[in-house]
């Protein structure tokens, strides 16, 4: 392999013709500049230079080598300055992968700031069913995934650490016969129309849950419809088409003109939003400064969740 410090003392010889002059300039040895250009010359196996006696002339080699070894040279040392200006520096390319409603309510608020800190890093979230996503985190083809689980039996090698917690609500239109009350009771949501979520989502598994706690199940409810994401169901709800639980994120992102929060006696329903990692593979200095700030970012989130609920 060609050697730039090599082609650097070929560079200066050929300039000044006089290898004695060129190991000035280099700061060497006389010797150490014939010796590094015969080695350059058994490497190409072609001779450089012409010599005769103290004089020196390139061949026509040489002067063909003049151009490339430039190139080489300049960057090899563009090189040298681009690792030395990254030390100390975060920088990479972090691959995310969550489900529908982190994708677009949770990470571009934690993206934001992470950029902000680390502007050198490159962030692609992959946005799929949270099973697919740990399932991503396994093979590697994601760093990080959020999911409403920590699916420890799908990927056993991987760390999970609790991201956020989202609390489930009940929303209906604002000229529900429910919203001029301050609560409904459990038997009472059988009336209703409802849009729910696929059983295969967090959100589905959080409500089942909640309502299992008190004695009731979805299978209690008049399904309307089962839409794919919470915000689809916040958009038919809008439209009048039924009642509907979905996440407080996705409530927060609404026009709250255009919906009304329903409280239902003694149910309350929080879905635990976790964040994780492989551990079998080590952490690059971006995926160290991301997961670091997660614990940063956490109490800000929920704490602006909650708050924003206060008020719709």
């Amino acid at each position: 392999m060609l050697d730039a410090h090599q082609l650097n003392v070929f560079l200066v010889a050929s300039q000044t013709l006089n290898f004695t002059q060129a190991a000035q300039q280099l700061q060497m040895s006389q010797p150490g500049v014939s010796q590094h250009i015969q080695s350059l010359e058994r490497y190409l196996d072609i001779q450089l230079f012409e010599r005769s006696g103290r004089q020196l002339q390139l061949t026509d080699a040489g002067i063909a080598l003049i151009p490339l070894a430039r190139t080489m040279v300049q960057q090899s040392i563009h090189i040298e300055e681009s690792m030395a200006s990254l030390k100390g520096e975060v920088f990479g390319h972090l691959h995310v992968g969550c489900s529908t409603t982190p994708g677009k309510y949770v990470l571009p608020h934690l993206l934001a700031r992470f950029h902000k800190a680390y502007p050198r890093v490159r962030v692609t979230c992959q946005v799929s069913p949270q099973v697919e996503a740990i399932e991503k985190l396994c093979e590697g083809r994601v760093h990080f995934a959020l999911s409403s689980y920590k699916h420890e039996e799908i990927c056993t090698e991987a760390e999970f650490r609790l991201f956020m917690k989202d609390p489930v609500v009940l929303i209906a239109p604002p000229d529900h016969p429910w919203t001029t009350r301050t609560d409904i009771h459990p038997d009472e949501l059988a009336d209703a129309d409802f849009i729910l979520r696929e059983e295969e989502s967090g959100t589905y598994t959080a409500v089942e849950h909640a309502l299992n706690e008190i004695g009731y199940s979805p299978r209690d409810l008049d399904v309307l419809l089962t839409l794919g994401n919470s915000e689809a169901i916040a958009l038919a709800v809008q439209e009048g088409l039924g009642v509907g639980f979905v996440s407080s994120t996705v409530v927060h992102g609404l026009h709250p003109e255009g919906i009304a929060v329903v409280k239902v006696k003694n149910l309350s329903i929080c879905r635990d939003i976790y964040i994780g990692r492989h551990m079998r593979r080590p952490a690059t200095t971006a995926q160290a400064a991301f997961w670091s700030l997660i614990d940063e970012f956490n109490p800000l989130f929920n704490r602006n969740i909650f708050s924003s609920l206060g008020e719709i």
